[in-house]
């Protein structure tokens, strides 16, 4: 059904299917319905908590997506989530899984491997603040394809919260006290720092930083620490292991689609989709066990 003639109050969960109810139940749950608000293109009558995707821009269809937490240093699989395959979900799983295993095993991961999908600034700032790492790249659209003077081009000087340029000026968030609250912070997570237009004018290197502004302005996110923390770990030695060992997530995923043969659920629903990941990683983590557990036995024997 397209979404707009889609309407989850209409439905009476007592005349409907398993799936259904638990489609009901999941609303408002960040793995299903609340991550976002934006409605699918299409809705399945008989599985309405799957989502409506073209993945690798093949063709559409409905899905779920599992979400792997693994033990990079062993190749186990340390928990499992399933979501509906949309971006704010599965990487909500994240946060779901991190905070599973720490109450279940008591650990505590020292980083955290993951793609380019991981590396907004609300997920940085969520795990710097818990100590973990983040060994991921940052999803930063401050670059200019003008050939102009990036954000990144600008020094942040933290201890008088201002940004130099280039040139040596100052770019500053505010330069006198406003009694007007509206022309203060904007309340958005974001802050605005201004060069003094005079400055600008007069500059050298107008061309090359805002040939189409009097001034230039720069705008910077409140997680732009985190954002930092992750650019910074981005350069050393560890971050370039970090990115080889991935490869072993996606091994995972290889080996589950062509090996073990789920490319398509049995089950519907969400708990039918969790049960079958969960499955699965179950399987896969006995084979990963098979190989390391014999060998052990034989040397204790002998």
């Amino acid at each position: 059904m397209p979404k707009d003639e889609w309407n989850a109050s209409a439905i009476d969960p007592t005349e409907v299917p398993r799936a259904v109810r638990e489609y009901l139940d999941t609303l408002d749950e960040a793995a299903f319905g609340a991550a976002s608000t934006e409605q699918p293109k299409f809705t399945s009558h008989s599985d309405p908590a799957s989502q409506w995707t073209a993945a690798r821009k093949g063709p559409a269809f409905f899905s779920y997506s599992d979400n792997y937490l693994i033990d990079t240093d062993h190749g186990v699989i340390i928990d499992v989530e399933a979501t509906r395959s949309i971006r704010q979900a599965e990487v909500g799983s994240t946060k779901t899984m991190l905070r599973r295993v720490k109450e279940r095993f008591d650990l505590h991961p020292e980083r955290l491997i993951a793609d380019t999908a991981y590396g907004s600034g609300p997920m940085l700032d969520w795990l710097v603040k818990r100590n973990i790492a983040p060994h991921l790249p940052v999803i930063d659209k401050a670059g200019r394809s003008d050939g102009t003077w990036s954000r990144a081009d600008f020094e942040w000087d933290a201890e008088n919260d201002q940004y130099i340029c280039p040139e040596g000026h100052a770019l500053k968030q505010f330069r006198r006290n406003y009694s007007d609250p509206n022309r203060g912070p904007t309340g958005k997570g974001t802050a605005r720092y201004r060069a003094l237009k005079e400055v600008c004018q007069a500059c050298p290197s107008k061309t090359k930083c805002c040939p189409n502004a009097g001034a230039r302005k720069i705008t910077r996110e409140e997680t732009e620490d985190a954002r930092q923390v992750a650019r910074d770990i981005a350069k050393t030695h560890q971050y370039d292991i970090s990115m080889k060992l991935r490869k072993k997530v996606e091994m995972l995923f290889a080996h589950l689609k062509r090996i073990l043969g789920l490319g398509r659920l049995r089950l519907r629903g969400p708990c039918g989709a969790n049960d079958e990941f969960l499955l699965a990683a179950t399987a896969q983590n006995l084979r990963k066990l098979a190989k390391i557990f014999p060998a052990a036995q034989q040397t204790r024997n002998a």
